[in-house]
């Protein structure tokens, strides 16, 4: 067997694993970064000013926001490995919706995080003086929408596209696929009502990046189920 061939096929081997790994730095990363956005973020939206002018609150949300770039990444393995677990049983339906919404997602995320950071280094806060309230009013709606609205519910699409492909293929546990599908509907009906349900989604994916670890360690790919191929 070609030296390249070999080469090849380990890579492959290796896929699954890659894949539970990558799934698992990036719920860790983004449960975090949602969780440090949430605690440092003021609930009375008067005292935004206040807030980005308090340093140590400052830094708590300079480091949230300097993991979505590394969350990001990650996800973006993710999606590439898992459809690659997937292989020929790959459903072309699913998959079209499975990585518009995963590419989708991650962009909403980024352009959230750009503006965030963005208020956060403007030059007039080094002086102690808050930017105008008008800019500080729009730059937060604009975050809130971006992050809670629109990104948490391209997750639920994905969490929902995702679901359905481990259920027909059976790629993870069934239990897994069902709680995604009650992820989705969840994030799709209750987004934006409070911050701490933006954690359902990396939470189901890190159960499912370490369901596919746990049945499958050896990185091998289940064998193909013509019936499931277009």
């Amino acid at each position: 067997m070609p030296a390249s061939t070999v080469a090849i096929t380990g890579r492959r081997l290796r896929t699954p694993r890659a894949a539970s790994v990558a799934g698992i730095v990036f719920s860790l990363l983004l449960a975090t970064a949602l969780t440090l956005i949430t605690l440092s973020s003021p609930e009375d939206p008067a005292s935004v000013g206040a807030w980005l002018t308090d340093s140590p609150r400052r830094g708590t949300l300079t480091v949230a926001l300097s993991l979505v770039p590394f969350a990001g990444i990650a996800f973006l393995w993710f999606i590439g490995v898992v459809r690659d677990r997937v292989g020929v049983r790959e459903d072309r339906f699913f998959a079209s919706v499975f990585l518009g919404s995963g590419l989708l997602f991650v962009a909403i995320l980024f352009t959230a995080a750009a503006v965030a950071g963005g208020l956060v280094a403007d030059e007039s806060l080094r002086s102690g003086a808050p930017p105008g309230p008008a800019l500080l009013a729009l730059g937060r709606q604009v975050v809130g929408l971006l992050l809670q609205e629109y990104a948490m519910r391209m997750a639920a699409v994905f969490t929902m596209s995702t679901a359905t492909i481990a259920l027909r293929t059976r790629v993870a546990s069934r239990w897994v696929g069902w709680l995604g599908i009650a992820v989705a509907a969840t994030l799709l009906v209750a987004a934006g009502l409070t911050p701490w349900l933006e954690l359902l989604f990396p939470a189901w994916v890190l159960l499912l990046s370490v369901d596919i670890l746990r049945s499958d360690p050896a990185g091998e790919r289940p064998a193909p189920d013509r019936r499931l191929v277009r």
